[in-house]
C-alpha cells in the first residue's frame, strides 16, 4: 500500500471531524477482488522470546504503538455496489481486542500455526491485523509472539514496524533500526546482462502429494547464514535465489516434470525502517528467470559453475532492483482505473487472473534479510532469537520461500498450497533447500 498523511488528529488521540477515508491503492484493490475463503490472503510473523511477558502491560503498549502508527488503525468502509472504489476508513483506535493469549498446551504453537493460515483478520473491524501471545509449555520458559494480518491491508516488514515500536515501550529500550548492509556496487554491465526470456510459460512447481483438506500447509526451520567470499559480486540474497531455484528444478525432475524456464517473484523493498515507515503494502514485484540449462548442475556441484550461476544471477537481480516501475506494472494501474463500477472491475480482474495462471511465476522468494530491530522486550522477557514470516501461498504458484535472518541464523519458512503438496513433500523441500544452499558457499574465484 502506497503510503498516506497521517490523518490530523486532536490532543486526545483521536481524528478531527469525522473518520478520514482513503481509496484502496492498486494493490489492496487486486487483492480484495481476488479473495478466496478456503486459502486466506494471511501474512504471519512468528517472534521467539527467550523469557515471559506480562499479558496486561503488553496488551497496554502493543494498543498504543497502534496508535503511533495510526495508518494500521483502518477497517475496509461499507458502500454502494456501484460505488467506484474500495475505502479504507481511518478509526480513532482498535474495534476489537488485537492481542489474546491462548492458553498453553503442549501443541499450543501448532495450534497458533494453524490460525495464523486459515483464519484472516477481517477487513471490517480495525485493524486488520491480531496478536496471539503463545507462553511455551516446558523447561524454556519462552514466549513466541504470532502477528496475523490479512495482507489485503498490510505486508510484514509494516508489521514489524508496529511491534519494534511495542517493544520499545514494553522494555524502555532503544529499538532504533540498524543501518542497512552496505552492498557492493553493481557492474556497469548490470544494465544489459542476458536474461532467459520471460514471454514463455514459466514451470510450475510438479504436484507432491496433495491433501485432501483446502488451505495452506507450514513449515519452518533454521540454518546457518550462507558463507560468501568477502567482496562477492553476489549478495545473500543471491545465494537464496539460486537455492530456491535449484532446490524446485531438483523437485521437477524428480517428478517427471518437462523442463522449461524458472520464475521466481522478488518482493522489492525500498521504505526506511524509522517511525516514518510507511504502513500497508509497500513492496514492489519483481520476476527473476532461469533457463533450464542454468539449472541443469552435474550431481556433484562444479564450483566454477555454481560461482557463475551466481554472478549472472546477481546481474539480474541488480538490473530489476534498479528499474522504477509501478509495485504490481502498469497494467495492474489501468485495470484499478475508477472509471466504471468496482464489483465490475473485480469481476475482470477475477477472470483475467484465472486467464494470466499460465504465465504467473513459478514461485515467490521474500528474503527480509536481517531483521532491522533488535525487537528487545527488557530483561524479563529478552531479545528476540528467531523471526519468521511466512507468505500466502494460493494456487496457481502454490507453494512460497520466506527468510529472514536474526542472530546471525537464517531463518526459513516454507509455505504451501494443500492442493499440491503435502507436509511430507514439504519437508523434502525443506531438504533440498538445505542442501542447495550449502552448495552455493562451494564455488569458485
Amino acid at each position: 500500500m502506497t503510503a498516506v498523511e497521517h490523518p490530523a488528529r486532536n490532543g486526545a488521540g483521536g481524528p478531527v471531524g469525522p473518520p478520514v477515508r482513503v481509496p484502496f491503492p492498486v494493490v489492496d484493490e487486486v487483492s480484495r477482488h481476488c479473495l478466496q475463503e478456503a486459502e486466506p490472503e494471511t501474512v504471519h510473523i512468528e517472534v521467539h522470546l527467550p523469557g515471559r511477558l506480562d499479558h496486561a502491560r503488553l496488551r497496554s503498549v502493543f494498543t498504543e504503538a497502534l496508535r503511533r502508527h495510526p495508518r494500521i488503525l483502518m477497517r475496509e468502509a461499507p458502500g454502494p455496489w456501484y460505488r467506484r472504489r474500495y475505502e479504507w476508513e481511518l478509526t480513532d483506535g482498535p474495534d476489537v481486542e488485537v492481542v489474546t493469549f491462548p492458553p498453553p498446551d503442549r501443541d499450543a504453537l501448532k495450534h497458533a500455526r494453524d490460525r495464523a493460515l486459515d483464519d484472516a483478520p477481517p477487513l471490517s473491524a480495525a485493524p486488520p491485523v491480531r496478536l496471539e501471545v503463545v507462553d511455551e509449555d516446558g523447561a524454556s520458559e519462552g514466549t513466541v509472539l504470532f502477528l496475523t494480518m490479512n495482507h489485503t491491508a498490510l505486508d510484514g516488514p509494516a508489521c514489524l514496524r508496529i511491534l519494534a515500536t511495542a517493544a520499545e515501550l514494553y522494555g524502555g529500550r532503544d529499538n532504533s533500526p540498524a543501518a542497512p548492509p552496505v552492498r557492493t556496487p553493481g557492474a556497469p554491465e548490470a544494465q544489459r546482462v542476458d536474461t532467459p526470456s520471460s514471454w514463455a510459460p514459466p514451470a510450475r512447481v510438479a504436484h507432491g502429494t496433495p491433501e485432501p483438506s483446502p488451505g495452506n500447509g507450514l513449515l519452518v526451520t533454521e540454518l546457518n547464514v550462507p558463507r560468501r567470499p568477502k567482496g562477492s559480486p553476489y549478495t545473500v540474497n543471491d545465494q537464496l535465489m539460486v537455492t530456491t531455484a535449484l532446490m524446485l528444478a531438483h523437485w521437477n525432475r524428480e517428478h517427471g516434470a518437462r523442463p522449461r524456464p524458472l520464475r521466481i517473484t522478488m518482493p522489492v523493498d525500498d521504505r526506511s525502517r524509522d517511525m516514518d515507515m510507511p504502513i500497508g503494502n509497500g513492496t514492489r514485484l519483481v520476476e527473476v528467470t532461469f533457463a533450464p540449462e542454468e539449472l541443469r548442475l552435474p550431481e556433484k556441484t562444479d564450483p566454477a559453475r555454481m560461482g557463475e550461476l551466481l554472478r549472472r544471477t546477481a546481474l539480474r537481480t541488480q538490473a530489476l532492483k534498479s528499474v522504477d516501475r509501478p509495485q504490481l506494472g502498469h497494467g495492474a494501474a489501468l485495470l484499478t482505473a475508477p472509471v466504471v463500477p468496482v464489483a465490475w472491475r473485480a469481476a475482470l480482474t477475477r477472470g483475467l487472473r484465472r486467464a494470466a495462471g499460465p504465465w504467473t511465476s513459478t514461485t515467490l522468494l521474500s528474503n527480509i534479510g536481517r531483521i532491522p530491530y533488535p525487537l528487545d522486550f527488557g530483561e524479563a522477557a529478552g531479545r528476540a532469537n528467531a523471526v519468521w514470516f511466512s507468505a500466502p501461498a494460493r494456487m496457481p504458484r502454490g507453494l512460497t520461500v520466506t527468510t529472514a535472518s536474526t542472530a546471525g541464523r537464517l531463518h526459513v519458512a516454507l509455505r504451501w498450497s494443500r492442493t499440491l503438496l503435502s507436509h511430507g513433500d514439504g519437508a523434502h523441500l525443506r531438504d533440498l533447500f538445505e542442501h542447495y544452499l550449502h552448495a552455493t558457499e562451494e564455488n569458485g574465484p
